[in-house]
């Protein structure tokens, strides 16, 4: 469980970034937050990972404040993936990668060596590849494993699909859907709303440093008071169905309240045989 309360947080003593924000995530959540650059949503991630402590208020993680953990405690128990996986990976093969959080913690032994392997057919890498010639999508990939390999019960995704095309996208997606199908807590930052609304089970959007809402992605994307404060457009299927809402009054509930493809598709093909 991950906790704000009251938390205001600054860099170097200057303006304040975040303002009095409070929120909890439980285990098991996929959360996305959304909002404009600058809206304090990395710093919010920085707050969660211990490299930023508030300057008011608390951050707690399973009940105990940042402030009182060493980074590496906070590392075991929050996974963090960079936007740019070149500011993560740091070493010559895809093995050593995979092996290098193993390392820090003075863990690497034939429990971690299995691990390593299972991770590498789960993704299909050539163990001896050098990570910086792989393409970007692959990069991508290797960053998340080698966090998931470590098995924390929380990841935190700093736009994780920045830079990866349609396929990249479902795949590294894919990957983070199921680990939170087996119980992995996700935090995402994501500005792509196509990937919130497909993905993302609550939203908490931000602006000026302060969260201005908080709840089921569905609720929140078709909330236009929310949109127009966040400075947020809505995912393509749920701006259909709310413009549905809007211009016409007679329209079924299952189609103006559909939240994706599959369910439009549905509720039209429903409208259309009933109405033979």
């Amino acid at each position: 469980m991950i906790e704000f309360v009251n938390v205001s947080a600054s860099y170097d003593g200057e303006l304040a970034v975040l303002q009095d924000v409070n929120f909890t995530i439980n285990d098991g959540d996929f959360v996305a937050f959304v909002g404009t650059n600058g809206a304090g949503k990395s710093t919010t991630m920085r707050l969660m990972n211990g490299l930023l402590k508030p300057t008011a208020g608390e951050v707690l993680v399973d009940g105990v404040p940042t402030t009182q953990l060493k980074t590496s405690e906070l590392a075991r128990k929050l996974g963090f993936l960079f936007q740019n996986p070149d500011r993560q990976i740091c070493c010559n093969t895809v093995r050593e990668e995979l092996l290098f959080g193993f390392k820090a913690q003075g863990a690497v032994d034939d429990q971690a060596q299995a691990r390593v392997d299972a991770m590498i057919e789960r993704f299909g890498f050539n163990p001896d590849d050098e990570p910086y010639l792989l393409n970007r999508g692959t990069r991508q990939l290797l960053a998340l494993a080698s966090i998931i390999v470590m098995e924390p019960p929380t990841i935190i995704l700093d736009e994780p699909t920045t830079g990866l095309d349609f396929r990249e996208c479902e795949k590294v997606m894919g990957v983070v859907r199921d680990l939170n199908a087996h119980g992995t807590t996700v935090v995402m930052v994501c500005h792509d709303m196509e990937v919130v609304g497909d993905f993302a089970h609550r939203v908490i959007a931000m602006t000026q440093g302060r969260v201005v809402a908080d709840g089921n992605t569905f609720d929140v994307l078709r909330n236009e008071a929310v949109l127009k404060a966040a400075h947020i457009l809505p995912p393509q299927v749920t701006e259909v169905s709310m413009t549905l809402d809007r211009d016409f009054a007679n329209v079924p509930t299952s189609i103006a309240c559909a939240n994706t493809v599959e369910h439009m598709v549905s509720a039209v093909t429903q409208v259309c045989e009933g109405g033979r």
